[in-house]
C-alpha cells in the first residue's frame, strides 16, 4: 500500500525566535498545529467544520526530538503522517527539515476525538476515511529511515 505524507512549508518568522536567533523550543508545537490544520483543510475536512459539529481533537501527549535549531528566515519542510487511527484516537508522526534537508525535529503527537464537553467521542467515519491514506506504522528508527527521515540515532549531514 502506498502511504501518503502531508507536506507543509513554513518560513521562520522573527517573532518565533529567541535572542539567540533560533526558534524557541515551544514554538515548534505551534508549527505542528498549523501543519495539522492545513492537512485537514487539504483533505476538505477543516477543524472548524468538525468543531461546529461538536468534535474536538485535543492533544494527549507529545514526544519531540530536537535535532538542529531552525533560524530566522529558514524555510522549513514539515511532514505529517498518522501512526494511529482508530475509533477515538489519532496520532501524528512528524518531521521538520530545513532548506538544506537537515533534520530539525522529529516526533509524534497523540490526540483524542472528543465532544465539546471533552467526553471521548467516536471519530466521524467520513474523517477517518479521508485520513486513512496517511496511516503508517509507528514512528520508529526503521520507519523514519524508510521514509528518508532521520531515525533516533542518526543525524544526517548536509545534502
Amino acid at each position: 500500500m502506498n502511504h501518503q505524507i502531508f507536506a507543509h512549508r513554513h518560513r521562520v518568522h522573527y517573532a518565533e525566535c529567541t535572542l539567540g536567533n533560533h526558534i524557541y523550543y515551544a514554538r515548534y508545537l505551534d508549527l505542528l498545529e498549523a501543519a495539522r490544520g492545513e492537512m485537514f483543510r487539504h483533505l476538505g475536512q477543516p477543524f472548524l467544520r468538525w468543531q461546529e459539529q461538536g468534535f474536538l481533537f485535543p492533544v494527549l501527549e507529545v514526544h519531540l526530538r530536537y535535532r538542529l535549531p531552525a533560524r530566522y528566515d529558514d524555510e522549513l519542510d514539515l511532514a505529517l503522517w498518522l501512526t494511529r487511527l482508530d475509533r477515538v484516537r489519532l496520532n501524528f508522526g512528524c518531521s521538520i527539515r530545513n532548506q538544506r534537508g537537515e533534520a530539525v525535529l522529529e516526533g509524534e503527537t497523540w490526540h483524542v476525538c472528543t465532544s465539546i464537553e471533552e467526553k471521548p467521542r467516536r471519530m466521524p467515519p467520513e474523517l477517518a476515511t479521508s485520513l486513512r491514506p496517511y496511516l503508517q506504522a509507528s514512528t520508529t528508527q526503521h520507519q523514519l529511515g524508510s521514509m528518508g527521515l532521520a531515525g533516533p540515532d542518526e543525524i544526517p549531514g548536509p545534502t
